[in-house]
């Protein structure tokens, strides 16, 4: 969504490809803080206000995303998983979005971190895709 992040020719063409329809794009919620978090703390020029923020994540991911959420079960899944892998620190919330494609029945999931990804992926249930 903004063109000076590291990533953007990466993460673009994945996009404009979910605008397309080519796939059904599916973002946890738990994803949708965090990428208003990084919209308007990363050191971009211009600085990206809240509000600015908010209308990028509004036209680029509600128009065209399902967005999956975990519930109280599925939390504790999840900490059962962390717990027994021995998994510690910001790690858990890659788990959280792992935990999500699963839910959702997610054939691919696209990241920046596919090396945090493939720990959790023990039985290749989702195609982990580094961008």
């Amino acid at each position: 969504m903004v063109e000076s992040h590291p990533k953007h020719d990466q993460a673009l063409p994945w996009l404009r490809r979910a605008h397309k329809k080519e796939f059904d794009l599916v973002v946890s919620a738990h994803s949708l803080l965090e990428i208003y978090s990084v919209l308007t703390k990363a050191p971009f020029k211009p600085k990206i206000s809240a509000a600015s923020a908010y209308r990028l994540i509004a036209s680029n991911i509600k128009t065209i995303a399902t967005i999956e959420f975990l519930n109280s079960d599925d939390y504790f899944d999840l900490l059962k998983l962390v717990s027994s892998t021995d998994i510690k620190g910001g790690i858990v919330y890659d788990a959280l979005i792992y935990l999500c494609a699963k839910k959702s029945n997610s054939k691919k999931l696209v990241t920046a971190n596919a090396k945090d990804f493939n720990k959790f992926n023990g039985d290749n249930a989702v195609e982990i895709i580094s961008i």
